[in-house]
């Protein structure tokens, strides 16, 4: 069996969708038994510290990983325990695959794989996107010059998440890209989930007609563009209430709490935390409307579990999906408080109209972006890499035609 050494900065839950999608992007992998993909990461989980054991393997379902300690703070991670390890067993693996960018630990491997012969894949997880460049420019400017591109050079390749993503890499002179998005598991979808577990929670929002915000609260996430926008549907539409769920991981909350407040309409907002697990999905029942208002993402997985349960959704260019707006499968709309509000009006007006849509969008998703799809992608990609041999053609195309 080839061995495929996985490496991740951070796999705290606290760090959002980015941790769902590793993990099942690595235990559908392993299901197809052609290679087997082991996991190290660190402890990091935020302001705290994960509870786990630490360098000893934790056998998964499926999978195996191997916890690290850390010096972190914010986004800065480093380990010098994981560098050790990987410095002694590296060449038990025939290939390294790396998450993250303008990570200093990461940055490391790369100078590891180079310096033993092991090609590495990086999954830049939309970091390198317009915005998340432009977030503290300056510093990564020069960053990125000095020390990321070249080490995506030296990469077998670079695995995007969408096709603009892929696009924007170009732009920055990277050319050897390759476009395998996020999925879903249909099986999470096909059976209809009752609200009745989220109402349990958050009683004040029986009644009304909810509108789902399912992200990190994060200044990248859009919610200084929310608040204005919801308070011009909310004044049409006092029935309306939005949901905010998820992680603050930065300590943002108390402005994101503000921009509701300065925008007249905190009382119709529920802010519950992170959602997981069936709690989540009877959120996902109980909203009428799904909204993503980012300035930028890698490939929103919240975006795709808010299709794939059927619902209208509105996203911004952000979210790195035209291919919704091609399949008239989402509102896909500019990154602007006016577009945002004129699309959740639209939908509040026309419900029947909405509902087509969010019917759509859920053929879509389960048409095009599963796990299962992405995974076999993967370890062709995977396969090659270690053989030597030239992408084949079917493999770099781009995601851009789907089937419906």
């Amino acid at each position: 069996m080839v061995k495929i050494l996985m490496v991740a900065p951070y796999l705290g839950s606290v760090y959002g969708g980015t941790y769902k999608a590793f993990i099942e992007l690595v235990k559908t992998v392993n299901n197809f038994e052609k290679v087997t993909v082991d996991i190290i990461t660190t402890n990091a989980n935020g302001s705290g510290k994960l509870d786990v054991i630490l360098e000893e393997w934790i056998h998964e379902s499926n999978y195996k990983i191997k916890y690290f300690s850390c010096f972190h703070k914010y986004d800065f991670i480093i380990s010098f325990s994981l560098l050790k390890w990987i410095f002694q067993h590296i060449n038990e693996y025939k290939l390294v695959h790396t998450n993250t960018v303008f990570a200093p630990q990461i940055l490391f491997i790369h100078w590891i794989c180079q310096f033993v012969k092991i090609p590495y894949l990086v999954t830049p997880h939309g970091m390198l996107e317009p915005w998340a460049m432009s977030y503290k420019a300056w510093k990564k400017k020069l960053y990125y010059l000095f020390f990321e591109k070249p080490a995506l050079k030296k990469a077998r390749l670079i695995q995007t998440l969408a096709s603009s993503e892929s696009k924007q890499l170009n732009l920055l002179g990277i050319k050897h890209s390759i476009v395998i998005p996020n999925g879903i598991h249909r099986r999470e979808f096909e059976t209809p989930i009752k609200p009745d577990v989220f109402y349990q929670h958050f009683p004040n929002t029986i009644n009304k007609t909810l509108i789902l915000f399912l992200g990190r609260i994060d200044p990248k996430k859009g919610l200084d563009l929310l608040a204005p926008a919801f308070a011009k549907a909310h004044k049409q539409f006092p029935q309306t209430h939005l949901i905010v769920a998820g992680p603050d991981s930065i300590g943002f909350m108390s402005k994101a709490h503000n921009y509701f407040a300065n925008s007249g309409c905190l009382d119709a907002v529920t802010f519950t935390g992170m959602l997981t697990g069936q709690l989540k999905y009877a959120a996902l029942a109980a909203a009428s409307l799904y909204v993503a208002p980012s300035y930028s993402e890698g490939f929103s997985m919240s975006v795709l579990e808010g299709m794939a349960s059927g619902l209208p959704c509105i996203i911004t260019t952000g979210c790195n999906f035209p291919e919704a707006a091609t399949a008239k499968a989402a509102h896909v709309v500019d990154i602007n408080t006016d577009a945002i509000a004129d699309a959740l009006i639209e939908c509040l007006s026309d419900p029947p109209k909405a509902k087509e849509m969010g019917d759509r969008a859920r053929d879509f998703i389960f048409a095009n972006y599963t796990w299962e799809r992405a995974a076999k992608k993967l370890i062709d990609v995977y396969q090659t890499i270690i053989e030597g041999k030239p992408l084949p053609e079917d493999l770099t195309q781009s995601n851009e035609v789907f089937s419906l």
